[in-house]
């Protein structure tokens, strides 16, 4: 019987295991990534408080239009790194949330790096 690959579930499972790992605190928060096939989401978390201290995505009201997905993603890494200078925040955690490193989510750390944050 051949079974199909949910690749989902598998992304699902390896986030689990990263984030037995690692965790956000006040002085270190956790840089979130989600990607979904048309938008890319970034959250940087205090998971000891359980508060969101910046976000950033392609679907706010004032994002500007990018030409592809990966420059979306270079926007939202540049526009949550400088939400989360106004806030103090310098140093982070980065949680890929499943997600290989490359592609969008590498296009979003590096931009996030560029403009200040440390991870």
């Amino acid at each position: 019987m051949i079974t199909k690959i949910d690749k989902n579930k598998v992304r699902k499972k390896r986030h689990g295991r990263v984030r037995s790992k690692i965790s956000g605190t006040a002085a270190r928060p956790r840089l979130n990534v989600f990607r979904s096939n048309k938008n890319i989401y970034a959250q940087i978390i205090d998971d000891v408080n359980g508060v969101t201290i910046a976000s950033a995505s392609n679907v706010d009201k004032d994002f500007p239009k990018a030409e592809s997905k990966v420059d979306a993603a270079t926007k939202v890494g540049e526009i949550v790194a400088k939400r989360a200078a106004e806030k103090g925040v310098k140093a982070v955690v980065f949680d890929r949330g499943g997600y290989l490193y490359h592609g969008r989510v590498q296009a979003l750390a590096e931009s996030a790096r560029e403009n200040g944050l440390e991870f």
